[in-house]
This record gives structure tokens, sequence and C-alpha cells, in this order.
């Protein structure tokens, strides 16, 4: 499988045009084709930083909770969902700047997980 990638280059008049070059991709799904152990770990880390990212940001107010609804489990779900519920509440009685401040602009500077067994992961 070949994917067609559009390169900018100078045309005679100075110009630029476009080139298209062929640049052939490694399907994930191509036979003969597996992730190796580090690329496995990286994606579950991936995965699992953006949803605390998304968390998050449901908590600060800024996200929707459906977003979140492929990712978490109902429990899971209904409990973040509950949480924002009284920090949104909290924040309409409060007059705190601090408390205002709560959850906003957050990132998540680092994730871990380990592999118990083979497909499943747990955080450490």
């Amino acid at each position: 499988m070949n994917a067609v990638t559009p390169l900018r280059s100078a045309g005679a008049n100075g110009a630029p045009t476009a080139v298209v070059r062929q640049v052939p991709l490694r399907a994930a799904n191509a036979p003969g084709h597996q992730l190796r152990a580090a690329d496995n770990d990286a994606e579950v880390l991936a995965i699992a930083r953006s949803t605390v990212q998304a968390a998050m940001e449901v908590l600060a107010g800024i996200r929707p909770i459906h977003q979140l609804a492929r990712r978490l489990d109902p429990r899971c779900l209904a409990v973040l969902q509950h949480r924002a519920t009284l920090i949104r509440r909290e924040l309409a009685r409060s007059t705190s700047p601090t408390l205002a401040r709560l959850h906003k602009n957050s990132v998540v500077r680092s994730v871990r997980a380990c592999q118990v067994a083979p497909g499943i992961y747990a955080r450490s």
C-alpha cells in the first residue's frame, strides 16, 4: 500500500508547485506485521494519558462528559459525572479564587502502567 504525500517545491518562476511522492506505508494489520511490546506499551500509555487529560477537562467544566462514554465503563462515568457536578455546585457557592482555579489548565505530566497479563495493564 502506498500513500500519496504532497510536497512543495519551487517551480520555474519561483512559485510553489505541488509534487506528489509515493511513500510506502507499514500497515499495522499487514500480514506478518506484529506490534512489538514497546509499541503496545506506548499505545496503552497514550490512551491512558488522553483519557486522564479528558477527565480532568470534564472536572474543569471545559469538556462534555459524553465524550468519555466510549472510554469509561458506566460506573466510572457516573462517578466522574457526580464529581464534576459537586465541583460545579461548590464553585457556584464559593467565592474562593483558589477553588476557581481548581482543575483549570491541568496537564498530565506522566503516566505509568505495567502489563500484568497478556493484554491487561495496571497503573503503577
